[in-house]
């Protein structure tokens, strides 16, 4: 729903930021690593996520696309929220984490304050196809198609097929075919179900 905000650092915390925009300010939950990246900016760009639950709407913010992706990672993990999330990334940077995940090091997540053995394995076992397959962070989280498969695969798991099933057919298709829209990727898709 919300990409960035651009505006005035009205006020700075290892844990939230307050940025004034257009006579608005907007409390943002950030990690330690965003802070680090802009405790010497007065202003600036944050990348946004919008996480609305039964009793709070809450924005979290990141210094960058790539941050940000991982975290939206991590909480696709199940029983990994928010907060958790945040607090992986305020502990290791987002290359960090992405090394991590590769290298299938338990023992680094399982460091993190919150993160047992079993929390550490899911995470890992649960992102190392989306963080691997020899591809850099940012192929991985800004190739034109990312988009397209994120909708395809959506609608494909609310049809009620397997996530990690789809992830596969979806990635053998836009490696063949990568300029197909959503309906076409959905309909090729559904002929290997």
């Amino acid at each position: 729903m919300y990409e960035f905000i651009e505006g005035e650092f009205f006020e700075k915390s290892p844990a939230h930021l307050i940025v004034r925009a257009d006579h608005l300010a907007y409390y943002i939950h950030i990690s330690v690593h965003t802070y680090s990246q802009i405790s010497n900016q007065s202003n600036g760009r944050i990348y946004l996520h919008f996480i609305v639950r039964e009793d709070a709407q809450i924005l979290y913010g990141f210094s960058n696309r790539e941050e940000r992706e991982i975290f939206k990672s991590l909480i696709s993990v199940s029983g990994v929220g928010a907060n958790t999330a945040r607090l992986i990334l305020s502990s290791l940077s987002p290359e960090e984490v992405t090394q991590a995940i590769l290298a299938g090091n338990v023992v680094v997540l399982q460091g993190i304050k919150g993160i047992g053995a079993k929390s550490a394995q899911r995470i890992i076992v649960d992102l190392k196809d989306k963080v691997g397959k020899g591809a850099g962070i940012d192929e991985l989280f800004f190739s034109q198609d990312n988009t397209s498969h994120e909708e395809a695969l959506s609608a494909l798991v609310a049809l009620g097929f397997p996530k990690k099933t789809v992830e596969k057919i979806l990635t053998r298709i836009l490696s063949e075919q990568p300029d197909l829209s959503v309906e076409e990727i959905v309909k090729t898709a559904l002929k290997f179900m």
